[in-house]
């Protein structure tokens, strides 16, 4: 595994553009170190990375997502989500915990959105039962673990769980952060394209903020 890393760091660092790192940190609000590989790159960089993480079990996998979100720079992280996106259909199950705690760890828009709606997402697609854990996660003080919950079913389209999409928006309506009411919105939007009239009649009988609102009807008015 350390050989792969120190390969994959190699291949990032030479393909870094270290002049865009301070405005790809500000763009992060100052929260990560970043090398300045622009995602067109990075993606080219570390495909072989990815390639070569075909053969591995659920464990394997899992621990080399960790290994790659213990790198303190950002880009590393970014290839983890890639990296189980990629090879998604090599998790469990028991692979929900390990996927929790990677969105709650250096938690932010860039990384939770990829996992909830790329990884979490085909998990639960795959293994129904563990939607009753997503019940659970759209409840907790975690925002980011809620926002995985609320946006789990992004592009499941006629599969879509109308009744859990619905509940969890209306159990977090009131919730004053940001990154829920933008969720909320983002959830109810991507799900109109499916279903538009049931999403007119939620947003027309529940107290959701403007933002959540707006972004719920942006292709229907």
């Amino acid at each position: 595994m350390n050989t792969g890393l120190a390969a994959l760091r190699s291949a990032l660092a030479a393909s870094a553009q270290p002049e865009r790192a301070p405005a790809m940190r500000a763009y992060m609000r100052e929260q990560f170190a970043f090398l300045g590989v622009p995602t067109p790159a990075r993606r080219k960089a570390s495909a072989s990375f990815i390639r070569e993480a075909a053969g591995l079990d659920a464990t394997a996998l899992l621990a080399l997502a960790q290994a790659l979100w213990a790198q303190p720079e950002r880009e590393f992280q970014y290839v983890a989500v890639d990296l189980l996106d990629k090879h998604g259909k090599q998790l469990d199950a028991d692979s929900l915990p390990a996927l929790e705690a990677l969105a709650s760890s250096k938690p932010w828009w860039d990384t939770v959105d990829g996992l909830a709606s790329w990884v979490v997402g085909g998990l639960v697609h795959r293994h129904r039962k563990l939607q009753a854990r997503m019940d659970q996660l759209a409840g907790v003080r975690d925002h980011w673990l809620r926002r995985v919950a609320i946006l789990h079913q992004l592009g499941w389209k006629q599969d879509t769980d109308s009744r859990r999409l619905f509940h969890y928006c209306a159990a977090n309506a009131a919730d004053t952060e940001f990154f829920i009411r933008k969720a909320i919105g983002w959830a109810l939007r991507e799900y109109a394209y499916t279903d538009a009239d049931a999403v007119r009649v939620f947003v027309t009988h529940t107290p959701l903020s403007p933002l959540s609102r707006r972004e719920a009807l942006k292709h229907l008015t």
